[in-house]
């Protein structure tokens, strides 16, 4: 058995490492592989494990945003209420007095203080109108989370939020749960707690009544959402087997994605009543009030995780180099067959070493910088009138005979649009015969006793010999061949035959 002395190899799976680049063995899929010297019974040797970027304290590298962007108390200065006594008033907000002032960035500071630092908001004064507060907080970076969201109410816990997440940058939003005393009353959903999910429904969205209870339990005032539960059950119950997890995440996106964000959205939408009814001669008492939020993760930077193959020690861990990836990835690899390192899983429609490049179907917006978001336009070249999806440098497609224009849209003189740009068959030059009409110039629409491209062969009548499969029901009769001398006379328009 194992026994790690240098570094624990639980430790060792959380840490900073880089990449091998000999002797390591298969990578785990999304996440490469690290390396740490290790004591066992047969002496020094290495232990493999995902490699990762180091966890920590993510509310570091955050910028808050508050809507209504007035909520904060303290303007004008207000005077609060205890939830447990209504006769206990000697609580202010100023926000003009720093001793007296609840700013949002007191969520983020170091606890511990005396007396305690906390944001506030102004009190439900509007009732009954909701008193609605949303809390962003955003990272302009992906991160991936590793341990419980913990929020901690210094006034009662709400009687009904929502967490959100956003793994675009604020554009779109997804709930991550929802909490109420009444799940049923106050989202129709069934209340449920996370240790009634299983692997297959991890990624279920939940509402739970345990973290909402009213002022009475005013020693327990936090909120979480629980991380490390939902690795458990990959991992085991003390997470020994993050191998199992790693795994998982690597094969199924859907569940990478889930602990992935870029952004996260607090929604408070009731506060604490403390009773079943509001007192409305005293709506002071009612607000929100948090000392505290903990985030912990990882941040995707971009640095590579590539190292020179040297012998490993600690003193040689950070011998890496960075990757510029223009802000479209957030992790490299390194290709010792080709003694390179190049940016994995570009984003926004980028390819390339250095995701530099458009993916096929998109080409570069001149306009902005290789950094920006939108550096590659989609070709939208038109599926009927274009040979592929791809586009030159400048947008436009490849068209098939007939069409142009830049998506291959439109048609070129002597083509009409069909699903694409067909050649007329008709025209005042080329006319139908036998009587047929010219069908928007494209076809002839034929009289009964006569079909063909020109309305220049008769049908077939009856059952004669040569006719078409009587099984059909149709008659069509099978002429002779024709000689070759002969076809450009039936194909003439009328006017040019001999007389």
């Amino acid at each position: 058995m194992r026994q790690p002395v240098l570094l624990l190899a639980m430790q060792a799976a959380w840490s900073c490492l880089c990449r091998a680049t000999q002797h390591y063995p298969a990578a785990w899929g999304h996440y490469d592989v690290c390396k740490s010297q290790v004591y066992t019974d047969e002496g020094l040797t290495w232990d493999y494990m995902a490699c990762q970027p180091e966890a920590g304290d993510m509310t570091k590298y955050l910028r808050v945003t508050l809507d209504p962007p007035n909520i904060t108390c303290g303007d004008p200065p207000e005077t609060y209420c205890a939830l447990e006594n209504p006769y206990m008033c000697n609580n202010e907000c100023d926000a003009n007095t720093v001793e007296l002032a609840h700013p949002p960035e007191l969520m983020f500071d170091f606890e511990g203080r005396n007396p305690t630092t906390f944001w506030q908001s102004t009190s439900w004064r509007k009732y009954p109108k909701p008193l609605l507060v949303n809390i962003t907080m955003s990272w302009n970076k992906t991160i991936e989370l590793t341990d419980d969201i913990v929020i901690t109410f210094e006034s009662g816990r709400p009687e009904q939020m929502v967490l959100e997440k956003s793994l675009d940058y604020g554009r779109t939003w997804q709930p991550y749960q929802f909490y109420a005393t009444d799940c049923l009353d106050a989202f129709t959903m069934d209340p449920k707690t996370v240790q009634d999910l299983t692997q297959h429904t991890l990624l279920d969205i939940i509402c739970t009544e345990d973290y909402s209870r009213g002022y009475v339990w005013k020693y327990d005032k936090t909120v979480r959402f629980e991380i490390k539960d939902r690795f458990a059950l990959f991992a085991g119950p003390q997470l020994h087997n993050m191998a199992s997890l790693y795994g998982q995440l690597d094969t199924t996106k859907n569940l990478r994605d889930f602990f992935t964000i870029t952004d996260l959205r607090i929604r408070l939408l009731r506060p604490a009543t403390g009773a079943t009814m509001v007192d409305e001669n005293n709506l002071s008492r009612y607000f929100y009030a948090i000392s505290d939020i903990k985030v912990q993760g990882r941040m995707h930077t971009q640095l590579s995780l590539t190292c020179d193959g040297r012998p490993w020690t600690r003193a040689s861990l950070l011998l890496c180099k960075d990757c510029e990836c223009f802000g479209h990835s957030n992790r490299c690899s390194y290709i010792e067959l080709l003694n390179t390192v190049i940016c994995v899983s570009c984003k926004h429609n980028t390819r390339g070493q250095h995701c530099q490049l458009c993916k096929l179907g998109y080409y570069r917006n001149a306009t902005a910088e290789l950094d920006d978001k939108n550096v590659c336009l989609e070709c939208k070249c038109d599926p009927f009138g274009s040979e592929s999806d791809r586009c030159n440098g400048t947008g436009f497609c490849k068209c098939k005979e007939g069409a142009t224009g830049p998506k291959c849209t439109e048609c070129q003189p002597g083509y009409l649009w069909n699903n694409g740009c067909k050649s007329r068959v008709c025209d005042e030059l080329l006319r139908c015969q036998n009587g047929g009409v010219c069908h928007n110039n494209l076809r002839c629409q034929c009289p009964a006793a006569f079909t063909g491209l020109l309305c220049e062969k008769p049908r077939c009548e009856g059952e004669a010999a040569g006719c078409g499969d009587p099984d059909s029901g149709q008659a069509a009769l099978r002429l002779p061949p024709t000689p070759l001398l002969l076809l450009p006379l039936l194909l003439a328009p009328a006017w040019a035959a001999p007389l």
